[in-house]
């Protein structure tokens, strides 16, 4: 459960507990960024723990400020600023909202204070969140390499998915989802289990990133930034959805090439469950693109 941060801030600021992130996507093999010897070949101290992991320990605190209408109309949007490896210690923290307002700050330290993500939650208008307010013009397209053939308004894929739970129970009866929900494994409450971060991450980012594997070649990918967003939810499991996927911008930075999507889930009678925003990272160290790093 959430609990006061304890000193001047107490009356302003909520604390979740400290969790020891874990790297279960270890295994996925060489080239990974979550991968000991890729990850230190890029100069990363280790295999990185994925942010959608970091995002599961957000929900505990924002029910404590928003309530449920957090699960029916709430968002999480994080830009991420530093990587972790397995098992670091790390803390999630929300600013009480002034009265009035239904967005606020958060963000998550490890425990020697570094910031690891920083970003915004809201219930009801998602327009003015971490992601959405953002600057999202595109480079000059000939700067690009990695992503040369990628330009916004391209579509990512239409797919039809049904929310297995099959993978949430198993890491939810694992103890692996950070600060668990009894939400995430039992209906009593919506009817059917809610999806937790991880999994909303898995159904929105999943599917369309069969479009751009097979245009990155083996660059190493990693997330810099995501927004889950509920427009009528829950986002339940169990249930069918239509998932649609569009490139919305494409960037580059001194080390990486990047590009932003947005993702919607629909349920069969057409009407919007969910919203999904993501930048996807690759190293240009990584890429053959640039044999002069």
């Amino acid at each position: 459960m959430a609990e006061q941060r304890k000193g001047s801030e107490q009356e302003q600021v909520i604390a979740g507990p400290a969790w020891r992130g874990v790297n279960w996507s270890a295994d996925a093999g060489a080239g990974s960024i979550h991968d000991d010897a890729t990850a230190e070949k890029l100069g990363f101290r280790g295999g990185t723990v994925a942010g959608d992991i970091h995002m599961n320990q957000f929900p505990p605190v924002l029910l404590e400020v928003f309530g449920d209408e957090w699960f029916r109309t709430g968002n999480l949007a994080l830009s991420f600023k530093a990587a972790t490896v397995d098992r670091e210690s790390v803390q999630v923290f929300a600013e009480r909202p002034a009265g009035g307002e239904t967005q606020t700050r958060v963000w998550m330290e490890r425990d020697d204070g570094l910031l690891v993500c920083t970003g915004t939650a809201a219930i009801g208008d998602h327009s003015r969140s971490e992601l959405r307010a953002r600057d999202l013009r595109p480079c000059d397209p000939a700067e690009l390499r990695i992503l040369k053939n990628l330009e916004p308004g391209m579509s990512m894929g239409h797919f039809e998915v049904d929310l297995d739970p099959a993978k949430q129970f198993e890491r939810y009866d694992a103890n692996l989802i950070s600060d668990p929900l009894p939400e995430y494994r039992s209906g009593e409450k919506w009817g059917e289990p809610v999806a937790a971060p991880c999994t909303f991450v898995q159904y929105l980012w999943g599917p369309p990133t069969q479009f751009i594997r097979p245009r990155v070649g083996d660059s190493v990918g990693l997330f810099g930034a995501i927004e889950i967003g509920h427009v009528d939810g829950p986002f339940l499991l169990n249930h069918p959805y239509h998932i649609d996927s569009e490139v919305i911008a494409v960037g580059q930075s001194p080390q990486t090439e990047y590009f932003w999507f947005d993702s919607t889930a629909k349920r069969p009678d057409g009407s919007l469950v969910a919203t999904f925003r993501m930048m996807l990272r690759f190293m240009k160290a990584s890429s053959p693109e640039y044999p002069e790093l």
